[in-house]
């Protein structure tokens, strides 16, 4: 069996089949590790990871060349739904949960599709709650009316609940807290670490992200750039200059929750 869960080699990818949003993207991430999608904004990070996800059709987009293979098969053409059977799950930038569900209702939702049975499903919820601690305590609170960081970890752990090989993110650090984002890229290393996950991380705020990932990829202008091991990227005083911009200011909302998320 190859050690290489997921290769992208020479991704293209457009909307309306006229816009050209990445031209030649290529990485791999190997079973058990994580690896970070780098770059600024607009560097074609979001389409990367919806190409991987089977998700640029419902944004009008195409893949219009190259290859996306997970364990062996081709999956440029394939559904969402086949893809999260198959056990790619994809948590959306934004911090997406249904907002007038509960936590632990929208937790629930995500071993829907794998017709988890009761005791299992609890048993999911339970390592939802150990690892985000935040979660239990308000597992009965409307989701809308938690904080953007408890948002963001209900949106995870529904991800996590479908028990996926790969799990993907799309800038999980996007207007929360820096503590905020340090507790959630802990939890993530914790369960790479604990289970093997593998994780796909697409950011912006690369200091955080070559901090936890083991290796990364440099995306500028729809093209993969740079790519290797993070111990020597983040040693590398022209990254940030070159590829990545600023990284995102904090959220001053956010400042509440910083203590509740340092005990996680």
């Amino acid at each position: 069996m190859s050690n290489v869960l997921l290769s992208v080699e020479g991704l293209a990818a457009t909307y309306n089949h006229a816009i050209e949003a990445v031209n030649d993207v290529s990485f791999a991430v190997r079973r058990g590790e994580i690896v970070a999608v780098l770059g600024a904004n607009g560097a074609g990070k979001s389409t990367t990871l919806q190409a991987i996800s089977g998700l640029l059709p419902a944004r009008r987009g195409q893949v219009a060349a190259g290859r996306i293979v997970f364990d062996g098969h081709d999956i440029a053409a394939a559904s969402p739904a086949k893809l999260v059977r198959a056990g790619i799950v994809l948590v959306l930038e934004g911090r997406h949960c249904f907002l007038s569900l509960t936590v632990e209702e929208n937790l629930i939702t995500g071993s829907i599709g794998r017709d988890a049975r009761s005791r299992a499903m609890r048993a999911d919820l339970d390592e939802i709650y150990e690892l985000f601690p935040r979660l239990k305590h308000h597992r009965r609170s409307i989701s809308g009316l938690t904080s953007g960081g408890e948002q963001q970890m209900t949106a995870i752990g529904r991800a996590l609940m479908s028990r996926p090989r790969l799990l993907v993110l799309d800038e999980p650090s996007m207007g929360l807290a820096p503590l905020v984002v340090e507790g959630i890229f802990r939890a993530l290393k914790q369960l790479n670490g604990e289970r093997g996950l593998s994780i796909l991380v697409a950011e912006q705020n690369s200091t955080v992200a070559l901090r936890f990932a083991d290796h990364a990829v440099v995306l500028e202008n729809g093209r993969s750039v740079l790519s290797g091991a993070s111990v020597e990227l983040r040693n590398r005083d022209d990254i940030k200059a070159l590829y990545l911009g600023g990284s995102l200011q904090p959220d001053r909302a956010e400042k509440p929750l910083i203590h509740a998320v340092a005990t996680l």
